[in-house]
């Protein structure tokens, strides 16, 4: 924004008109932070949700076609939104917005998601499943390493190693702060 050199750990903005992230110097990001107008700072830690989990009907429900995926209220859309990494980006998935509602009833966090910077992440594939809010720029980063490392079918054992990484990533950044369930 302001044109200083960042350091490799630096602050997220997001355009929620076109999902664009920028970088920002900490003097910056302070500038957007509590703010709602055309940018919106990022959170920097993800948050777990402690006894929080979706069984196999659940998720199937919402329409997700793999294991992998993200959801978030996108102000511009005016709606909850899908997303999964693919070889070829970011996918949107059909989300079932009644099968949404009625997952989003059994967290006080889901319903408390901040809209265009916080995500529900899911890794259900391979147990133990995850489930946690992260900012939304963390996983546009997941969406990054599946395009990088894909490959062949099924994405490859590199793959397999790097989500593990990138999951493994968040966990010492993990603030346990799950809220009274509703």
């Amino acid at each position: 924004m302001c044109a200083t050199p960042l350091s490799p750990v630096h602050r997220h903005l997001v355009q929620p008109e076109t999902r664009r992230i920028e970088c920002a110097c900490d003097a910056c990001a302070l500038l957007f932070e509590n703010q709602s107008g055309r940018y919106r700072l990022v959170p920097r830690d993800p948050r777990a949700l402690n006894g929080f989990a979706l069984d196999d009907l659940q998720w199937q429900r919402l329409g997700v076609p793999i294991g992998l995926a993200f959801f978030f209220h996108s102000s511009a859309a005016g709606k909850m939104m899908a997303f999964y990494p693919s070889p070829a980006g970011a996918t949107e998935a059909q989300l079932d917005l009644d099968a949404w509602n009625e997952i989003a009833g059994l967290s006080v966090s889901l319903q408390q998601l901040q809209p265009d910077i916080e995500a529900l992440l899911v890794n259900r594939v391979s147990p133990p499943h995850l489930y946690l809010i992260a900012p939304i720029d963390r996983c546009y980063e997941l969406v990054g390493v599946v395009r990088k490392r894909w490959q062949g079918f099924s994405g490859g054992a590199e793959l397999q190693a790097e989500l593990a990484a990138f999951f493994d990533s968040l966990t010492p950044r993990l603030i346990n702060t799950e809220r009274a369930s509703a």
